[in-house]
């Protein structure tokens, strides 16, 4: 797990990350440097219009101090094999630098997007993560590569193909985890449990945290070198109005995530589980901007954060005190500078 920022005695200062969202990778560069300008200590690329693997490597030759880390990489559209080449180099370019966060998206995706195979996605998911320690220990130690497991062989390492010993030691690997089940994948045999945006700090501690226990005493871990890293959507405004365009926006992403039949169980921890079928006939009618309407007011203040930028870094560090590190999901009407106030609130709290 990376180390706190130790603050004095019995303070640890909280680590901020960032969620790039350029459409255009021309810009990553000049974006990832103003990130880590602005303080931040991590930066996610996830899997939507781009490849989630390429823009950390235009990233990391922009960059020097901030972690780089895939936010998610969808496992089950690719293999042990490819995934860990892909770690290793962005290990190499960023000189130590990289997190391979893994999740596994839903079957609709996996089978109809990528025309992959979709079954047992715990059981699954532990495997492809043991795959790849696998393949890392015969580059890094030598160790004959023979692992056959009941959905991945891997036994084949000529010479030629190994890249040897990484200078810069193995990529930690994160692990996003929505329901119980992969949640204790990830504390069996993940390095950090990455906290999906829909979720209340209620749903946490009642539901997941226990999971994520339960996953690290099967794998005979210590829970504490597990780190958790929450992603928040963040709503900030200087005034009423603003605050109200960031809720708007807000809200259309909560109602995309809450239409998937697979995030129910969090709606349904809170009483709200009725809403997720009409969300889901609605987006399958296309009536995307019309779905937002349905999020309450309470839904949007239970799952994110809203505030001026003097109060945001407060709410999110008490929000998440059951995680060592935050991603901001940004709604910001505030501009560019409030959002380096914020990360430095957090470093100081």
């Amino acid at each position: 797990m990376t180390s706190p920022i130790r603050l004095g005695k019995n303070r640890v200062a909280m680590k901020i990350d960032a969620a790039m969202m350029q459409a255009a990778l021309d810009e990553v560069p000049g974006t990832a440097r103003e990130l880590e300008r602005q303080g931040y200590d991590g930066i996610l690329s996830f899997e939507g219009q781009h490849d989630p693997f390429l823009p950390l490597a235009l990233a990391a030759t922009t960059t020097e101090r901030a972690e780089l880390i895939t936010g998610i990489a969808i496992a089950f559209a690719r293999n042990p094999m490819v995934v860990s080449y892909m770690a290793n180099d962005l290990q190499i370019i960023s000189k130590g630098r990289f997190t391979l966060g893994l999740g596994s998206q839903i079957r609709p995706h996996i089978e109809k997007r990528f025309s992959e195979t979709w079954s047992r996605p715990n059981a699954r998911m532990r495997e492809f993560i043991q795959a790849v320690r696998a393949i890392w220990r015969a580059w890094n130690e030598g160790e004959r590569l023979q692992f056959r497991g009941e959905f991945y062989t891997h036994t084949l390492m000529a010479p030629f193909f190994n890249p040897g010993p990484n200078p810069y030691g193995l990529p930690k690997i994160a692990l996003a985890g929505f329901g119980p089940g992969m949640i204790r994948v990830a504390g069996e045999v993940a390095d950090s449990w990455l906290v999906h945006p829909l979720h209340t700090p209620s749903y946490a501690r009642e539901v997941a945290l226990p999971a994520l226990d339960e996953g690290a005493e099967k794998g005979g871990r210590d829970r504490s070198a597990i780190e958790v890293s929450a992603q928040v959507i963040t709503m900030v405004g200087e005034t009423d109005e603003q605050l109200e365009r960031a809720r708007q926006g807000a809200r259309m992403q909560m109602s995309f995530y809450g239409s998937t039949p697979a995030y129910k169980v969090m709606l349904d921890h809170h009483g709200w589980g009725d809403l997720q079928p009409e969300l889901n006939r609605m987006s399958k009618e296309g009536k995307w901007a019309e779905m937002g309407a349905l999020i309450s007011d309470e839904m949007v203040d239970a799952i994110g954060i809203c505030g001026r930028p003097s109060e945001v870094g407060h709410r999110l560090r008490e929000r998440n005190e059951f995680a060592q590190r935050t991603t901001m999901i940004l709604y910001n009407e505030a501009g560019p500078d409030a959002v380096q106030d914020i990360v430095r609130d957090l470093h100081r709290a």
